[in-house]
């Protein structure tokens, strides 16, 4: 724990170390402004932190948030962060069998073999050239929504604008992604693999009329201009801890073991009280920035609680002795992990998982994703599990809602886990059970998160990893100029449920900052 001793006031108090807060600290400490940040684990980080949660084995995994995207050039140019993001071999590998052989779709290894891949697996030209007209048409709106990100928010016309492509806006903004996926394309395994972004975190049919899935779907290719998900080299932790040390650098001070329990605000000024292990203490400030869920920052100002949230992911980590033979056998492991490796992921499969689970009941056939961090990265493995050619594997489960594990939550997790790594071992040539290291107490290395597990250990409201479902990129009722402002004039909201938040971005903290520097102020002294 950091002890905290009270200064006066600060020009800005920063509720929640995660990522957000951090990068909005630093941006305020940068600017000369004072800043105390509140956290009430003892580290630094929130959910984009790298541990060792296996006893006795020198891996540091990204526990719970694991690749990048969305986080801006710009944010990291401003800040100085030393961090490396690095790109992955493949984009995906999507198992399949076809005339009763085991093939797979593989998307990435240079043009000609995924050309060659989509024809194999489809027995058509058509599905590979339908797949560049699609990402050639998403490519083109990431590359004019993305910068918009840390700009104040455009109207929808001023964005509609902007994008200047009706097609585009139509099947993105206005119908469900649904009726676009199903336009562009015939193949029902090539449909799921497209659909799965807009899944991610996310509880949501293709045809859902809310279009929830269509928000998810667009943050997950809008990412950098491009809509690649880069590995953070060394682990999250190595981009939250570059994090903290810019916003330390800066003279921002951060106390760990502080847990903020209310804010009392009469809009000009306020007051954050606190617990620590030793007490209770208030902080006052100009301005009060939260990076948590918009569920915890009413329960801080007593406000009316927002809509309940859920999550629907089952998250499991693992540590591999070595990569499970596949079998199809025309791909390489080292290649089908090294990017996102789909299983079950068929758009019917899709759609049947999600009105199992909509019904009460864990999908039989459970969709998942995995990807394997060490073939990009081996630097979160120790020398000895690097030296016996261990290798980390990450999988996110979809269409698990909170619902399911209300009952009991053990059991319907152990469920679950069992019935998606069965699905995995339908298309590999030995069983990953085969495969696990083992912790230094003789346990396969493999753990397993629920929703409500999030809920329990990161506050994450229903497990849901956004914070609730993701807000379109532009002005409606009641965001604000930079989709950061709440009913208190100087209480912001800074974290993944802000508009524009969701994902390892530092996008609100960014919006945060931003808003609080235009504030007509003077800061404290």
């Amino acid at each position: 724990m950091t002890a905290h001793r009270a200064r006066g006031t600060y020009d800005a108090v920063v509720v929640g170390a995660g990522h957000n807060g951090l990068v909005a600290a630093a941006y305020l400490a940068r600017a000369g402004r004072s800043v105390l940040v509140l956290e009430r684990l003892d580290h630094t980080g929130g959910a984009a932190v790298s541990a060792r949660p296996f006893p006795g084995v020198d891996a540091r995994l990204s526990r719970y948030s694991y690749l990048v995207s969305l986080l801006p050039r710009k944010i990291v140019r401003d800040l100085g962060l030393s961090i490396r993001l690095r790109a992955r071999a493949v984009s995906s590998y999507t198992p399949a069998e076809r005339d009763g052989r085991p093939t797979g779709l593989l998307v990435g290894g240079g043009e000609r073999r995924t050309r060659e891949s989509f024809a194999r697996v489809t027995g058509s030209e058509h599905a590979y050239e339908a797949w560049q007209r699609f990402h050639g048409m998403t490519g083109r709106v990431a590359r004019r929504v993305f910068p918009t990100l840390t700009e104040p928010l455009p109207t929808r016309a001023e964005l509609r604008r902007r994008i200047d492509d009706e097609d585009a806006w139509r099947a993105l903004f206005e119908e469900p992604i649904g009726v676009a996926i199903e336009e562009h394309f015939a193949d029902d395994l090539v449909r799921g693999v497209v659909l799965t972004d807009a899944l991610i975190g996310t509880f949501a049919d293709a045809h859902d009329p809310s279009l929830k899935q269509n928000r998810c779907f667009l943050y997950h290719v809008i990412g950098g201009g491009t809509g690649a998900w880069d590995v953070p080299v060394g682990g999250m932790g190595a981009l939250t801890g570059a994090l903290a040390a810019a916003a330390r650098t800066a003279g921002a001070e951060i106390a760990t073991g502080h847990e903020a329990v209310r804010i009392t605000t009469d809009g000009r000024s306020a007051e954050v009280a606190y617990r620590t292990a030793d007490g209770e203490g208030v902080a006052a400030a100009r301005h009060v920035l939260v990076n948590a869920s918009p569920h915890e920052l009413a329960a801080l100002t007593g406000d009316e609680a927002p809509a309940p949230a859920e999550g629907a992911q089952l998250k499991v980590n693992m540590l591999l002795t070595r990569l499970p033979r596949l079998r199809d056998r025309a791909v390489d492991p080292r290649e089908a992990f090294a990017g996102t490796f789909h299983v079950a992921e068929g758009y019917g499969q899709l759609a049947t998982a999600h009105a199992e689970a909509a019904a009460g009941r864990p999908p039989a056939v459970p969709p998942a994703e995995l990807y394997c961090h060490t073939l990009t990265d081996p630097t979160i493995l120790g020398p000895g599990p690097a030296g016996r050619g261990h290798h980390t594997l990450t999988l996110f489960g979809l269409h698990t809602p909170a619902r399911l594990f209300a009952r009991d939550n053990d059991a319907v997790r152990e469920e679950l886990l069992e019935a998606t790594l069965a699905q995995l071992d339908a298309h590999l040539a030995e069983p990953l059970a085969g495969c696990l290291a083992d912790d230094a107490d003789g346990r396969p290395c493999i753990e397993a998160k629920s929703p409500l597990d999030l809920e329990r250990e990161l506050r994450l409201p229903g497990g849901h990893i956004f914070h609730r479902d993701l807000s379109w990129p532009h002005t409606e009722e009641g965001t604000g100029r930079w989709g950061v402002e709440t009913r208190h004039p100087n209480v912001l909201l800074c974290g993944a449920g802000a508009v524009r938040g969701g994902g390892v971005s530092g996008v609100p903290g960014h919006n945060a900052a931003m808003a609080v520097l235009e504030a007509p102020d003077r800061p404290a002294g």
